[in-house]
């Protein structure tokens, strides 16, 4: 597995195919007050595409923002509505068209109340994952 940062943009020409998991980690939960830091992206191969905002660099992401604006790309979210208000506030971005596995978990899945992507993954593909880095600084100079 490759991770590959990117300071404020994704390199013009970078091609992640027709569906692209999307995450976003912020410095909390209301973003209003609380910077977008990381953008994650993945097209399922394996390797992470990662684009860092450190502070006061601003958000003119135009390579980034047309991906999550190109209706030939399906962005993958769990729990898109925190992530879609995070890309809006910061990068002005109406990403579409959306799939969330969160809310479609919610809407099968009726028989639990655990609808978390370690659950999920636990639950449907046998595997777990670590939320470790959960609190991570992810605005850090640094990220580890």
């Amino acid at each position: 597995m490759a991770i590959t940062v990117y300071q404020n943009d994704l390199p013009a020409g970078l091609d992640l195919g027709p569906v692209v998991a999307v995450d976003t980690e912020t410095m909390g939960l209301r973003t209003l007050r609380d910077r977008l830091c990381v953008v994650q992206l993945s097209s399922g191969d394996g390797n992470a595409h990662l684009v860092q905002f450190r502070s006061g660099t601003g958000y003119a992401a135009p390579n980034l923002k047309r991906l999550l604006e190109n209706p030939k790309i399906l962005k993958l979210f769990h729990f898109a509505r925190f992530d879609l208000a995070a890309l809006k506030q910061y990068l002005g971005a109406d990403t579409t068209p959306v799939y969330c596995t969160r809310t479609a978990s919610k809407l099968v899945r009726t028989f639990t109340d655990r609808h978390g992507l370690k659950d999920l993954c636990r639950d449907l593909i046998g595997v777990e994952i670590s939320k470790q880095e959960q609190s991570s600084d992810w605005g850090a100079q640094d990220l580890t």
